[in-house]
């Protein structure tokens, strides 16, 4: 097959795939999901994925039926039926179907499962992006990653209305993350990339950066950063599961960065030959 969908036992393609109007989701965005990319028929980081969404699904009181391994079986059926090298494989929990109304003390039905799998490549990590700044907007379940997506929405769209890929996010002065990704610095040979509270994502890309950092003896600091402080480091780069490690030259169209290509090369050459091996490339 060119592509698949899944929702709650049925499958087909995604064009033809129907969802009920009283699915939560619908209404209220009241879900959560994530994202793998698929290499060689392998998704990359699924266990970790798969622990992000039931971790997610928890902290706003959704609980699936579905044990996780039942889970990764059926993400990997789905992924097998695809054809295609390089595919993005997606899946979000929504708390049921049930008639519209916000309170859902009362919900007889079970968390419903979406699923997609089609072809996609991930952004080219050996090359180099413009971004721009933008007020950050969301509400302050930032470490969840929800299907609303509103503002995100927004932010992006703004960014490409400007010729940027990626809006970089901010309250007040202090950077949170991308529009859809994480953002870092390098300075004086150090990483700096913002704590893990409920202004941020935990990025699955980002935990692994930290990982390779370590193993490469680069120093990491988990600590918030200012726009002044991005704008002056060395280097500036966001990652994501379809970007891996990418890298800033250009943000509000001011010039950034370029000042230690031999860190920022290092660490996203590292991840490089990781997702390499871990989806058997080599």
């Amino acid at each position: 097959m060119k592509d698949i969908a899944y929702y709650n036992g049925q499958t087909g393609p995604i064009d033809e795939m129907t969802v009920p109007m009283n699915d939560r989701a619908c209404y209220f965005g009241d879900g959560v999901y994530d994202v793998s990319y698929v290499f060689n028929h392998i998704p990359m980081a699924i266990d970790e994925h798969i622990d992000r969404i039931y971790r997610s699904a928890a902290m706003i009181d959704i609980h699936p039926s579905m044990e996780k391994k039942e889970l990764k079986h059926i993400l990997f059926s789905l992924i097998d039926r695809v054809e295609g090298e390089s595919l993005i494989l997606y899946f979000q929990f929504s708390r049921g179907v049930a008639p519209r109304g916000h309170d859902y003390t009362n919900m007889t039905g079970v968390p419903s499962l979406w699923a997609y799998v089609k072809p996609a490549a991930l952004v080219d990590a050996f090359q180099d992006y413009k971004g721009i700044t933008v007020e950050d907007k969301r509400f302050f379940f930032c470490n969840i990653k929800t299907i609303n997506l509103l503002p995100s929405v927004l932010a992006n769209h703004q960014a490409h209305a400007a010729g940027a890929e990626e809006a970089i996010l901010h309250r007040g002065d202090r950077v949170t993350e991308g529009s859809h990704s994480n953002i870092s610095i390098l300075k004086d040979g150090v990483l700096q990339t913002a704590p893990l509270d409920e202004l941020i994502l935990p990025g699955i890309t980002r935990a692994h950066v930290i990982r390779i950092c370590q193993r490469l003896s680069i120093p990491v600091r988990e600590e918030p950063f200012t726009v002044k402080e991005m704008m002056e480091a060395d280097e500036v780069f966001f990652t994501a599961s379809g970007a891996l490690c990418c890298r800033f030259y250009e943000i509000d169209g001011i010039p950034v960065g370029g000042r230690d290509m031999k860190t920022f090369c290092a660490i996203r050459d590292a991840y490089e030959a990781e997702r390499r091996a871990e989806c058997g490339l080599d």
